[in-house]
C-alpha cells in the first residue's frame, strides 16, 4: 500500500480541489506531502490507488472535509512572534474599565494562538471585559483547540509567569503533556471557519489575528479572504499578519499600516 504513486494527473484534481474548497494554492513542490498524508486515508479504506481516493471523496462530503483536514495542518506554537503578543499587552494595559476586548484568531489551528492571547489579556482584564474566537477550516484541529491539551515541550516558548499561572502539568495518562487552565475556557470559542466566505455569526472585533496563512494564497484569492475577514474588525481596530508577510500591491484601501505586520482599518 506504501508503495502507491500519486500521479501528476492526480496531483492536479487534488490541487483543484483544494484550491476551490480553501483558497490554498498547492505548489507543484507539496506532490510529496499530498501522497504522504493521503495515504493513510487510502489505507484505511483498504484502496488500491489514488484515483480510487479521488472517487470516494466526490461522493463523500464527509470524507472530503477528512481530506481538507490531512493537507491543512499547519505548524504552530504558543507565542509566536513575541512582537504582537506585546502589542496586546500594551493594548490590554491601557483599556478603560467600561470597555470591552474581543479578538479572532482566524486560523487558529491547534488553539496555541488564541491561548497565548488568552493569558495575556486575562493578566490585564477582568473575565468580562474580553472574549477570543478561534476559527479554523480544519475540523480536527478545532477538537483539539477546545480540549487545550499539549506536548509538554510546547510549554517552553510560553513565558515563565504565564507557565507557573495557567499551565497545568499532565500525571498518569497525561505524562508529557500539559493542559490550559480551565478558567480561560469560559471566554474563549472554537469554531469551523472558510475564510473564502464572510463569517456573518460571529460579530465584530477589536483585533483580528491572520498570521502565516496569506503566504498559501495566490494575490487575487489573498485580496478575498482580507477583504471577508477585515468585515468583521471595527473601524480603529487591529488587522494583525506574520512577521514573514506584506500587504503590497493588494491595495487595501480600508487599512492603513501602523507598523510591521500590523494595520489599523480606517474606513467600511
Amino acid at each position: 500500500m506504501n508503495n502507491l504513486i500519486l500521479n501528476d494527473k492526480e496531483f492536479k484534481v487534488f490541487q483543484k480541489i483544494i484550491f476551490d474548497e480553501t483558497g490554498i494554492s498547492l505548489s507543484d513542490s507539496k506532490k510529496m506531502l499530498v501522497q504522504s498524508r493521503l495515504l493513510k486515508r487510502i489505507a484505511f479504506y483498504k484502496m488500491n490507488s489514488f484515483l480510487d481516493y479521488l472517487r470516494y471523496i466526490q461522493i463523500n462530503k464527509k470524507e472530503k472535509i477528512e481530506m481538507i483536514n490531512q493537507i491543512t495542518t499547519n505548524e504552530t506554537y504558543f507565542f509566536r512572534e513575541m512582537k504582537h503578543f506585546e502589542f496586546i499587552e500594551k493594548l490590554a494595559k491601557n483599556m478603560d474599565i467600561k470597555s470591552r476586548l474581543r479578538i479572532w484568531s482566524a486560523a487558529s489551528s491547534v488553539g496555541a494562538e488564541a491561548y497565548s492571547l488568552a493569558m495575556v489579556v486575562d493578566e490585564y482584564l477582568r473575565k468580562d471585559q474580553w472574549e477570543i474566537v478561534g476559527t479554523d477550516i480544519n475540523t480536527e484541529v478545532i477538537k483539539k483547540a477546545r480540549i487545550g491539551l499539549y506536548p509538554e515541550s510546547w510549554v517552553k516558548k510560553i513565558p515563565l509567569k504565564y507557565r507557573q499561572k495557567y499551565c497545568l502539568k499532565g500525571k498518569g495518562n497525561y505524562e508529557g503533556q500539559f493542559l490550559v487552565d480551565r478558567k480561560l475556557i469560559t471566554n474563549i470559542k472554537f469554531e469551523k471557519g472558510n475564510l473564502l466566505v464572510k463569517q456573518e455569526g460571529i460579530g465584530k472585533f477589536d483585533v483580528v489575528f491572520l498570521r502565516n496563512v496569506l503566504i498559501y494564497f495566490n494575490d487575487e484569492i489573498k485580496k478575498r479572504v482580507i477583504h471577508n475577514v477585515i468585515s468583521n474588525l471595527k473601524i480603529g481596530g487591529y488587522f494583525i499578519i506574520s512577521l514573514t508577510e506584506n500587504l503590497k500591491n493588494l491595495d487595501i484601501k480600508e487599512l492603513v499600516q501602523l507598523d510591521t505586520s500590523i494595520y489599523q482599518k480606517v474606513s467600511k
